[in-house]
Order: C-alpha cells, then structure tokens, then sequence
C-alpha cells in the first residue's frame, strides 16, 4: 500500500485478517516462534486464562492459527505484537511452537492506533481497558496531528460526531471522555468498576478528587461497605474542587441514607416470566445488565445522528 506508515488503513481488524487478504496487500504472512513475539508496550487488555481461553486453546489445537497476528520487528530482535496477545498465549498453552504473523513496518503512534482499534472490537471488554486502550489512541492521535479536543468537562455543549475516536468505537465524544476520566481513579476504585461493585458514572465524578482523597474514600467505603450514589459522588467532588474534602467529610457524607431514586426494584413475578426456571437470580440480573448496555449504546448512537 502506498503512502507513509501515518497513513495505514485501519479497516484490517484483528477478526478479518486472513492469510488471503494480507498477501493481497503484497505483505507476506510469516511462521514466526512464539517466543520471539514480545507484547505491546502499555498493552491495556488482559489476557486471561478463563472459559474462553480454553476454547480457543482447543481450537488451535484441532485447527492451527487460523486468523494472523500482527507485529512489528523490534529493533533489539524480535517482534512485538500489535494483535495476536491471546493467540501467543494460546499457542503457549496448547504447546504450539511458532504462529502465522503478518509483519509490519510500523511507527509507535501507527502501532499504537491499530493495536487499540483491533482490539476493542472484542465483546466483554472492561471499563479499565476500554478507558486505558482511548487514552493510548488520544496520545497517538495528538502525536500524529489529529485535532482530538477530548479535555472538556464530562458533559459536552453537545455531541462531537466528527470525534474519531468516538466515530470509530461507535459511541458518543462524551462517552470517550468519561472514559478517560477513569484512567484517573486509584487501582483499588478501578477494580471495583471493573468488578460492578461502583456504577461507572459515580466512579467518572470520583476520578477527581485527588489520589489521597480517593484512597481516603476507598478506605471508609470498605468500612461500610456501600459505594456512593451519583449525587453523593458530586457533592464528594465539589469539596474536594473547593479544598473542604477532609477524612470527617467524606465519612458523613458516606453515613447518609441514599435516596431511593438511586434504587430500583423488580418484582419477581414482573420479571420471571422473561427467563427459564433454572435462571438464578445472579443470571437474571447479568441479563437485564446486558441487555441495559445495549439499549444505551443504540440510544447514543441515534442521538449522533
């Protein structure tokens, strides 16, 4: 492909790489031994030895490496991965030697965008990596020259539909940017957004107070083991904004009663009927989650309309 490497096509996703349409761009598709694949610097996704692991161990082991990774050679020797993380370690797991690798000539920022777009395309991504994996592609994006403007305050005059982060991930400007404020909280408060143990718009607001207040926060939270609610989590903010957030503070504010509009409740038998009887309720409520997240990125993507 002509043209400098600032410039590559990032269509070619992780998921749609075949060998056919990588020799197609006069590339060639290498076997290279997994132990001289080295991982992406700052790579923000996990990969972890779960259920689906396991299936794509066995996969590999009935039918080799289907789909190419792709990196980059390392100036020390080598290569490091761009995509492929969970293919290396699969091949690892299942005793596989070498993987078929599409090598490219790459910049870090090139590198950087690629490796982040090829990977949020996978389901069941977590909020610590989603938030991770803009903040890399915003840095590499400013690097390159591309007018981000991703440092307004969390909600927007209004929606930024030209925003090429927020256009490719398909979700709002807004949505990108709370994300980013993630990268802010301390692990601990990280985790438990990850863990849906604190709902993500309270967890955008705490991100900042500053780290002593956070940890100050995450203590007495374990102590009384509740998150704070939206409207807790705002008042939080503005004493931390006004320098009045002490440790006594954050204690009365974590004591009160939350309102009931921060709760909701589903009758049993209002939603029984929607699942089988060998349903849990854990497995109902993963549902309805799930099915929550949906309707809201189809709300913000008609709203970019």
């Amino acid at each position: 492909m002509k043209g400098s490497d600032k410039k590559i096509e990032l269509k070619g996703y992780d998921d749609i790489f075949t060998p056919d349409a990588a020799t197609a761009t006069g590339e060639q598709v290498r076997e290279i031994a997994v132990d001289q694949l080295f991982p992406f610097k700052n790579h923000p996704f996990k990969v972890l030895d779960d259920q689906a692991m396991l299936d794509t161990v066995q996969s590999i082991k009935e039918h080799g490496v289907l789909v190419p990774a792709i990196a980059r050679p390392r100036p020390e020797g080598g290569y490091e991965l761009v995509s492929g993380h969970r293919r290396q370690h699969a091949c690892q797991l299942a005793g596989i030697e070498s993987m078929p690798v599409l090598v490219r000539n790459l910049d870090d920022d090139a590198a950087t965008i690629l490796m982040v777009d090829s990977n949020l395309q996978r389901e069941n991504i977590l909020p610590s990596e989603r938030a991770f994996a803009f903040k890399l592609k915003l840095e590499a994006m400013k690097h390159q020259g591309t007018r981000t403007d991703l440092t307004s305050p969390q909600v927007a005059a209004k929606l930024r539909t030209d925003d090429a982060i927020a256009k490719s991930a398909g979700i709002s400007g807004d949505s990108v940017r709370r994300f980013i404020r993630l990268t802010e909280l301390i692990p601990e408060m990280l985790a438990m957004v990850d863990d849906r143990r604190m709902a993500f718009n309270p967890a955008v607001e705490l991100s900042y107070l500053t780290k002593d207040e956070q940890q100050q926060l995450f203590e007495e939270m374990e102590n009384c083991q509740a998150t704070p609610s939206l409207s807790q989590a705002q008042r939080l903010k503005k004493f931390s904004q006004e320098g009045k957030l002490s440790e006594d503070v954050i204690m009365a504010v974590m004591s009160e009663e939350k309102k009931d509009i921060d709760k909701v409740t589903l009758p049993g038998e209002a939603i029984n009927k929607f699942f089988p009887k060998s349903f849990t309720p854990k497995q109902k409520q993963d549902t309805i989650i799930k099915l929550l997240e949906q309707w809201q990125r189809k709300r913000q993507q008609s709203l970019e309309r």
